[in-house]
C-alpha cells in the first residue's frame, strides 16, 4: 500500500507520474526551464517541497497549507470577508476584498525539468499587486485568460494568466449596466459575458476583442455561474441552461417553471456539467436535495436525488470527470455523470447544515486531481480524501476555523 505521505503529494495524476519519475531517477535538485515563469530562477531562501499549496480564507486573513504534508507554511492577516479564487498560473490565488481583486502569492514555482517537474517553496505574501473593483466578483479562468469581474462597475477585466503578478489587465470591457455578472474568456479570443442591469440579469452575450456584438441570447432569466465542459460553456438561469459552443447559443430548459441552476463544475475529461437545482423561488433558503447535469453534446438536462442537501461549495470534479456532492449527511457522494447513478457515498465529515448567511463557514470541498480537500469548520480541521479509494489519507486540526478553500 502506498505511503500517505507519498499520495498526498499527487495532486494530479501527471504530477504523481513525475514524482515517481523523480524518485527513481534520483534527481539533482538544479532546475530547468520555469513551467509558469521562464524567466525566473530558484533562490538560495527557496528549497524543494513535494507539491503545490492551498488558501484557506479565515475570519481575520487566509492560511497558505502544503498541500502535500497539509503543513501550515504562512498566515497572513487580512481584515474583512476574504473571497479564494486561482489565478490561473499555477502560483498566486486572487483574493477578494470588496474593493479590489488583491494576488496572493502561495510561494511555490512549479519548473520544468525533462519528464517531470521540481517544486520549490518560499514564503507565501500578499504581494501588494491588485485590480481595483468595485463589489469585486467572479474570476474566471479559461483559455489561458484570467477575467475579473467588477459587479459595482460593470467592468471586466482581462489578464494573461501568467502574468496575473503584475496587477496590469490587458484589456478591459465594460458592460452597459453593472450587474452581479460573469466574464468567460473563449478560445477564439472572444468574451462571453452576462447581459443584465442591478435589478434583473437576462442573458448571455459573444463580444470579439474590440467590443462587437457577435452573438447573443436573452431567454436566461437570474443568470449565474458558469462552467466549461469539453468545447462547451454552460451558463445557469432560473428555468434551465445557456450552452454556448461552435454553433452559438442553446437554451435548456428546467423539467419546471422554476429550476434554478446558479453554481456549476465543469470538467475537461467529460462533457457534463454538475450544476445544483433548486425549485421554491421563495425560499428564504432552500435546501435541495436534486443536483443536475447537463451534458453539453447532447443537449439534454438530467435530474440526480442525492438523498441529502448540500451547499454551493459542495460541487466539485474528480480525476476522471466524476461528478462530486460534498452532503450536509457528512459524506462525499460520487456520480457518474453519464448514467447519474451514485457510485460511491464516502463518510468524511459530521452531518452539518447550511447557514442562512452564504459568508458564514460550512464544510468546503475542492479537488486536484486524486485528492478531495474538505473542511470542517466544527472541528476546525481539513480532511484530505483519495477520490479513486474513498479512503481518507489524513485529517489536520487547522489554527483558525476555515472558510473558503481552494488551491494553485
Amino acid at each position: 500500500m502506498p505511503d500517505p505521505r507519498r499520495v498526498l503529494r499527487r495532486t494530479t495524476l501527471a504530477a504523481a507520474a513525475a514524482l515517481t519519475s523523480l524518485a527513481l531517477v534520483g534527481c539533482s535538485q538544479e532546475a530547468g526551464p520555469a513551467a509558469s515563469d521562464p524567466s525566473s530562477t530558484p533562490t538560495p531562501s527557496r528549497t524543494e517541497v513535494g507539491g503545490t499549496r492551498l488558501g484557506v480564507s479565515y475570519a481575520g486573513g487566509v492560511m497558505v497549507l502544503d498541500a502535500g504534508t497539509l503543513e501550515l507554511v504562512g498566515d497572513l492577516p487580512r481584515e474583512g470577508f476574504l473571497r479564494l479564487n486561482p489565478a490561473g498560473d499555477e502560483r498566486h490565488l486572487m483574493v477578494s476584498t470588496g474593493d479590489a481583486f488583491e494576488v496572493l502569492d502561495t510561494g511555490v514555482e512549479v519548473r520544468a525539468h525533462g519528464d517531470h517537474v521540481h517544486y520549490y517553496g518560499g514564503p507565501p505574501a500578499l504581494t501588494g499587486a491588485s485590480y481595483p473593483a468595485p463589489e469585486a466578483g467572479h474570476v474566471v479562468v479559461h483559455a489561458g485568460t484570467t477575467a475579473l469581474f467588477s459587479d459595482g462597475a460593470g467592468t471586466v477585466q482581462l489578464v494573461d494568466s501568467d502574468a496575473v503578478a503584475s496587477g496590469e489587465p490587458e484589456r478591459t470591457w465594460t458592460a452597459a449596466d453593472p450587474h452581479h455578472g460573469v466574464a468567460v474568456p473563449l478560445e477564439n479570443g472572444n468574451l462571453l459575458v452576462s447581459v443584465g442591469t442591478a435589478d434583473a440579469r437576462t442573458g448571455a452575450q459573444v463580444v470579439d476583442p474590440a467590443g462587437t456584438v457577435t452573438d447573443s441570447d436573452a431567454s436566461c432569466p437570474g443568470v449565474h455561474g458558469e462552467a466549461t465542459a469539453a468545447d462547451a460553456t454552460v451558463i445557469g438561469c432560473t428555468d434551465g441552461v445557456l450552452v454556448h459552443d461552435e454553433d452559438g447559443f442553446t437554451k435548456i430548459d428546467s423539467p419546471d417553471d422554476y429550476g434554478r441552476i446558479g453554481n456549476q463544475a465543469g470538467s475537461s475529461e467529460s462533457a457534463v456539467v454538475l450544476g445544483d437545482y433548486k425549485v421554491d423561488e421563495d425560499a428564504e433558503l432552500e435546501r435541495p436535495e436534486r443536483v443536475s447535469l447537463v451534458d453539453t453534446e447532447d443537449k439534454e438536462l438530467r435530474l440526480v436525488d442525492l438523498g441529502t442537501s448540500y451547499s454551493f461549495r459542495s460541487l466539485g470534479r474528480g480525476p476522471e470527470g466524476e461528478a462530486l456532492v460534498l452532503g450536509t449527511d457528512g459524506a462525499l457522494h460520487v456520480v457518474d455523470p453519464d448514467s447519474g447513478k451514485v457510485t460511491r457515498r464516502t463518510p468524511v465529515v459530521e452531518s452539518w447544515s447550511e447557514p442562512l448567511d452564504w459568508q458564514q463557514p460550512r464544510p468546503t470541498l475542492h479537488v486536484d486531481g486524486i485528492l478531495a480537500y474538505v473542511t470542517e469548520p466544527a472541528t476546525s480541521e481539513l480532511h484530505v480524501v483519495d477520490v479513486t479509494t474513498g479512503k481518507t489519507l489524513q485529517s489536520v486540526t487547522l489554527p483558525h476555523v476555515p472558510n473558503e478553500l481552494t488551491g494553485v
